[in-house]
């Protein structure tokens, strides 16, 4: 009972304290403004399901009221003046500079700072330098309306307003404004003056444009509140700009004074309508614009006491901080004939709270204080406002003092799940404006496909993009006008072709027609009438949409930014679904709102772990575990890819190609030899194929098909037995051993010089007669069979390197073509597996080729680019046990095949059957199915988690490969590494074992 009394009474007093006498007005409404809840935090509205704002208690409202009063008390008129003042900082400027600003916080009292163009770095330093030297806490502010990028180096930028007004889903742009929220008070921010909530109904507005979120008034509202509450749920103060609304206007008003000439009724409805939204919201600040609205005044908005008190304050009931745009634009004395002082004093009376940027800020506070003597100026005015600033102060933090600690700062302004959010960004934002012939998403398995850049560098980002799915023929100029080479490319050009064309380097403003020429829109239309598809990308304004009338497949992707190229792709190949509307009409073309549904295939595209269920920071230990790796010598270096759910959520490349100071660094386009990983990703696939053709039984004998076996030991060796290991085979024979003499290698069989009669190269410098082939078969069929027998009479279970050389020649013999012709023609170009193949020294650089053994057994000298199994080389490097080179992106769309259940894109490579035939065959005796390694019965692997499913399969390879598919997980793993540079000899990874370790991580990263 006694605490429930309690409670009634401190309720009591805060009320009390809250309307007592003395504090009345303005000042009672603007403390019921910073404590009362938005009117939607708990609503869903248009997909925006917001948190819900910072919970104040009695206790906390009345240490608020006590810092407040306790700062109030303790201040001096030159003090309370100055907490009106926000000054410009330029981090660039020098000590000079930084020095005028001291004294201007000493002497003046101003109480805040505006930051402008600097480094994080700086912006850390200045901000402890000039808040540990000030008694009242100054407020710190960034023109931030894309993210710190828009004035802080090193930092992320976020995608331009009219780039979020085409998304449908609002919480994406919640989350950015708490993501941009976390940032800034990271560098000890406090308040953002964004979001622009104009309505930019005007195309040749020569200042808001992309800066909007459109023209669409609900569209405008709707997003503004989203980022004005993912800031002001962070605690970042928010700010609503440039009021009344600076849309449509003609005019700049950093150099002039714009004008809205219209009645009460269309600005209402229009211009006022989104700034109505957000105060009922409970937008904490709003910025007035320099505008002259003769309706109301014709003096600029910013010094109208009609605009600013009555329409504002009094009829819209604003009251949070009123804040002037920047005074030293020339638009708020246009016509005036005014000093700097009298702005200040004129914008004061008018009813602002901050005067941002005056020009002469002593002037100025002399002006207010003369205005104050001569009854103009109320002191209760005065003292209301400057109460509010503190409460802004206090609610922002200020009442203690935050040093910013500089250590690691970089990285967390630039973080993964930033990343994440930006790509959501753009990736709801792709607008599909046309698709006349239904191209999108085009199929990445069938066609002949070439893109084009326009003024951008051939190889661009977007290139890559696109080249990640398929295979794209790529052309570029580094201009838009270039007609040489626009008939060249055109000669490359038929009717079979797909054809994506991007526009690059888009002038923002309408100026100029976005550089858009007849160059360029006289080339669309000769490729329209060659290739049945074109799709135009449009990475810039969607006004400029209106130059490519007669496109027949359009996309407008808003920015040239590397964000965008990745969604663009991703869209254009069917990975996402495009569900983004046009923010803005563009003429009699397309209207706001338009914008085609086109749906995502599910291609392999990249996502981040949290979308399907993994953590991030639990991947992070693989960092480590592969550094420690490197250091040890255990490899020069690697890559490591883990897709799930059918995406790409790890892909990451580590060290060197080699341990040699001048090496390469792994890239993603670096290419590995497999191994023994080519038994799964090529013999294999090739038997499933062939099965699912019906070319074979698994029960029948391999000699059936390959009539020289019989008469042989190898006569009644089924297929079945083969796959699974257990056929009596050997394991491994040096063949190579028969071709050499104690000084070197045996002239019947090799020569250092590539000729019809010598034409398989072994290694560099080294080629053996074709007939060599014959020669190993031969010692193949005639090999012995191992002794050991089981009970049954049956063999046991010995993993065998020639039991995959007899199903190459099946697998050549029911086709009548070559092992890699047959794959290539079969699954790797049709999967886009472009680094993917045998011989890869015949279409890859030598540098893209990670180094292996430096043999010097057999062929005396170090192998790049030639298999490193000796057997597959004197096979001229094809061969069912080993001789494939691929890199991690190309091979796991292989293997995410095989987790589809034999399908990729829109097609079905092999059976769903077939597949789980296969991979669910166990052996009789082994732990083995039909090709595939499984997980040994009691878990212990120098390789394999066992963590893994009892579904799951895969492969691992002598060079320091692996493959894993794990169907209940749905996840796809691929290690690759040549741990056999220089030595064969170094088997640390399998002692080690380094690539069970990070399988571990990746299977505890779903826990």
């Amino acid at each position: 009972m006694v605490k429930r009394f309690s409670l009634f009474f401190l309720t009591l007093i805060l009320l009390w304290v809250a309307f007592r006498t003395p504090v009345i007005g303005e000042f009672n409404n603007t403390l019921l403004h910073w404590f009362k809840p938005s009117v939607s935090d708990t609503k869903k509205t248009n997909h925006l399901v917001l948190m819900p704002p910072p919970v104040f208690t009695t206790n906390s409202l009345l240490a608020e009221d006590q810092w407040v009063d306790s700062v109030f008390t303790s201040m001096d008129e030159d003090q309370k003046i100055g907490q009106f003042f926000m000054v410009a900082i330029n981090p660039t400027h020098g000590e000079a500079h930084f020095k005028r600003i001291e004294t201007l916080i000493q002497t003046n009292y101003i109480g805040g700072l505006i930051f402008f163009q600097g480094d994080p770095f700086s912006y850390a330093s200045l901000n402890n330098r000039f808040q540990s030297g000030t008694r009242i806490p100054l407020l710190i502010g960034i023109d931030g309306e894309w993210g710190l990028a828009m004035r802080v180096n090193s930092t992320m930028a976020f995608p331009k307003q009219i780039t979020l007004g085409a998304i449908q889903d609002n919480s994406l742009i919640y989350k950015m404004g708490g993501e941009i929220a976390r940032q800034c008070k990271r560098l000890g921010i406090h308040l953002n003056f964004a979001p622009v909530v104009d309505i930019n109904s005007n195309p040749n507005n020569p200042v808001i444009g992309y800066r909007s979120f459109g023209e669409l008034r609900e569209n405008v509202a709707l997003k503004s509140s989203a980022y004005m509450k993912g800031m002001q749920n962070n605690q970042l103060l928010a700010c609503a700009k440039h009021f009344p609304g600076h849309g449509d206007t003609q005019g700049d008003s950093h150099f002039t004074l714009p004008q809205l000439s219209f009645n009460a009724e269309r600005l209402k409805s229009v211009e006022l309508y989104p700034f109505q939204q957000l105060i009922n919201d409970s937008i904490k600040s709003v910025i007035v614009g320099h505008l002259q609205v003769p309706f109301y005044d014709w003096r600029p908005a910013t010094l109208s006491q009609s605009i600013i008190t009555n329409l504002l304050k009094t009829e819209m009931g604003f009251k949070g901080l009123v804040i002037t745009d920047a005074l030293n634009m020339k638009g708020v004395r246009h016509g005036q004939g005014i000093t700097s002082g009298e702005v200040d004093l004129q914008a004061f009376i008018a009813g602002n709270d901050i005067l941002l940027y005056s020009e002469n800020i002593p002037e100025g506070i002399r002006k207010i204080k003369e205005a104050i003597t001569a009854g103009l100026i109320q002191q209760n005015d005065i003292d209301n406002r400057v109460r509010k600033i503190l409460h802004a102060k206090y609610w922002v933090g200020l009442n203690q003092f935050k040093y910013i600690d500089s250590n690691n700062l970089y990285q967390d302004l630039n973080t993964n799940e930033a990343n994440k959010i930006k790509q959501e960004l753009f990736d709801n934002a792709i607008t599909v404006v046309k698709d006349a012939k239904n191209v999108l998403p085009i199929n990445p398995t069938e066609g002949k496909f070439i893109s084009i850049g326009l003024d951008v560098s051939l190889g661009n980002r977007f290139q890559q993009e696109l080249s990640r799915i398929t295979s794209f023929q790529h052309f570029a100029s580094a201009s838009k006008t270039d007609e040489g080479f626009f008939n060249n490319v055109l000669q490359n050009i038929d009717s079979t072709s797909t054809v994506v064309l991007s526009v690059h380097n888009i002038n923002k403003k309408t100026a100029n027609k976005f550089e858009i020429n007849y160059n360029v829109q006289g080339f669309i239309k000769r490729l329209e009438q060659k290739a049945q598809k074109v799709v135009v990308c449009v990475f810039g304004s969607p006004y400029s949409l209106k130059y490519f009338p007669e496109s027949s497949s359009l996309i407008c992707g808003y920015e040239d930014d590397v964000t965008a190229y990745s969604a663009m792709a991703r869209v254009i190949l069917g990975e996402i679904p495009a569900t983004g509307k046009l923010p803005v009409s563009v003429e009699n073309l397309f209207k706001a709102g338009d914008g085609i549904n086109i749906s995502g295939v599910g291609q392999f595209g990249k996502a981040s772990p949290e979308s399907v269920g993994m953590k991030s920071v639990e991947l992070a230990d693989i960092d480590p575990i592969v550094q420690s790796s490197i250091a040890q010598r255990v490899f020069p270096g690697c890559q490591v890819l883990v897709a799930r759910k059918g995406k790409i959520i790890y892909e990451k490349n580590y060290g060197k190609m080699s341990y040699e100071a001048n090496s390469e660094p792994v890239t993603s386009n670096t290419v590995y030899d497999l191994a023994s990983v080519t038994k799964v990703s090529a013999t294999l696939q090739s038997l499933m194929l062939l099965y699912d053709q019906k070319k074979f039984s698994l029960d029948e004998k391999a000699s059936h098909y390959l009539p020289e076996l019989k008469g042989t030991n190898k006569e009644n060796l089924t297929i079945k037995d083969i796959l699974w290991h257990q056929a009596g085979l050997v394991a491994y024979i040096p063949f190579w051993e028969k071709t050499r003499i104690p000084l070197g290698w045996k002239t019947e069989y090799y020569n250092t010089k590539q000729s019809a009669e010598y034409p398989l190269e072994v290694a560099e410098g080294m080629f053996a007669k074709a007939s060599i082939r014959d020669s190993v078969w031969k010692w193949v069929i005639k090999s012995p069979l191992i002794n050991k027998r089981e009970k049954d009479g049956s063999y046991p279970f010995v993993y065998s390197d020639l039991g995959l050389i007899i199903l190459h020649h099946l697998v050549e013999k029911l086709t009548n073509q070559s092992l890699d012709v047959f794959t290539s023609k079969n699954f790797y170009e049709p999967l886009s597996m472009n680094t993917t193949g045998f011989n890869p020294l015949k279409k890859i650089s030598k540098k893209q080729i990670a180094p292996t053994e430096n043999d010097n057994l057999f062929r005396g000298r170090l192998l790049q680019g030639t298999v490193q199994d000796q057997t597959a080389a004197m096979l001229g490097g094809v061969s069912g046990h080993a001789g494939l080179f691929s890199n991690a992106s190309d091979l796991a769309k292989l293997l995410q095949m095989n987790l589809n259940k034999g399908s990729f894109g829109n097609k079905q490579f092999i059976s769903e059957q077939t597949i789980n035939l296969f991979t669910n065959s166990k052996a009789t005796r082994s732990y083995r199915v039909l090709g595939w390694d499984k997980l040994p019965s009691d878990g212990d692997s120098n390789f394999v988690s066992a963590k893994v499913s009892s579904s799951s399969y895969g492969h691992s390879g002598y060079t320091g490969t692996l493959v894993w598919i794990d169907p209940e997980k749905e996840l796809v793993f691929v290690f690759l590494s040549n741990r056999v540079n220089p030595s064969a000899g170094n088997n640390k990874i399998n002692t080690l074992k380094i690539r069970r370790k990070v399988m571990d991580i990746v299977y505890k990263s779903m826990e």
